[in-house]
């Protein structure tokens, strides 16, 4: 019996802890676009992405030669090589080339729905099934924020749409599969890995487009490609799918619904744009479809003739 109550305690830290650590994953986040639209009043949209991606990639490949940390086995590589490419540059290069036209208001949209798209690949790949009332919440979060963040800017279609989109369903399946690791691997090992495979093509790309595109070096604009790259593409990323490792990639990609509501605080005290008298109803709504899918979506249903696989274990 003390064996039971035990293990439920460590659970319930575990899920604590887990929580935590996606929320400073979802704040790190929270900050991209703004830190993007500062940046891209001293680079260009190819040099911004390249040295976000570049230096965040250095600073992995010195963490891991620090840790001595072992090379990823075989298996592993196909799901490292879906996070390079959706997480460190599918996203990063289409959400600056996207803010190049539409405003950090409306970028938020993509976050929307990501936490959907999220829950929904890593359902698939993990061959899980989740309740109706999961479901259900994480649908009425993903469209109050849709709504929210349309309705700030005016609900009119812009240019940089269809970056928006190939961003999100490519980060969303890099989420996905980068959480899925994590339950074997340790997490920062992860988003380390998948930055330094990208190196070959990222370090490159850095001579070529700060060649290529104009640079009007400002104080703010460096100091935002230095956050994109430290903390956006590499701590946050670390405690994102250590949060992910111990809670699940449902639980956690639902606490994304909160990050579009966040951007926006971030884009009126950063960026200087004017907040919508909507925000404290969708705030309302977003935070209640948060508690729902946190508690609905604790134990995932299996579908009937699925393979049981292993629960993974907590990386250290």
């Amino acid at each position: 019996m003390r064996t039971d109550d035990s293990a439920i305690a460590q659970r319930r830290v575990a899920v604590r802890s887990g929580s935590l650590l996606a929320a400073l994953g979802v704040l790190a986040f929270s900050t991209t676009f703004p830190a993007t639209a500062w940046a891209l009043e001293a680079f260009g949209p190819w040099s911004i992405t390249a040295l976000r991606c570049g230096v965040a990639g250095l600073l992995a490949l010195w963490c891991l030669r620090l840790a001595r940390a072992p090379f990823p086995g075989r298996d592993r590589w196909p799901g490292i090589l879906v996070v390079a490419v959706g997480c460190v540059v599918a996203f990063p290069l289409f959400s600056t080339l996207a803010l190049q036209t539409s405003s950090t208001s409306h970028a938020a949209v993509v976050i929307g729905a990501l936490p959907l798209a999220t829950a929904a690949i890593g359902a698939a790949r993990a061959r899980t099934g989740l309740s109706r009332t999961f479901w259900a919440a994480a649908l009425t979060g993903a469209a109050a924020v849709t709504g929210f963040t349309l309705l700030s800017s005016g609900g009119r279609p812009e240019a940089g749409d269809l970056y928006l989109f190939g961003g999100l369903v490519l980060c969303a399946a890099g989420y996905a599969e980068g959480g899925r690791l994590a339950g074997c691997m340790p997490g920062w090992q992860v988003i380390s890995w998948a930055l330094v495979v990208s190196l070959p093509a990222t370090v490159p790309a850095m001579a070529i487009s700060l060649a290529v595109e104009p640079v009007h070096l400002t104080t703010a604009g460096l100091a935002a490609v230095g956050y994109l790259a430290v903390v956006a593409q590499f701590a946050g990323f670390v405690a994102w799918y250590r949060g992910m490792a111990l809670i699940g990639v449902a639980r956690a990609s639902q606490l994304q619904l909160a990050q579009p509501l966040l951007t926006l605080v971030w884009a009126v005290l950063l960026v200087g744009e004017q907040p919508s008298i909507a925000a404290p109803l969708t705030a309302v709504v977003v935070l209640g479809c948060i508690a729902v899918t946190q508690r609905s979506g604790a134990v995932p249903t299996r579908r009937r003739g699925a393979e049981e696989s292993p629960a993974p274990r907590v990386p250290g």
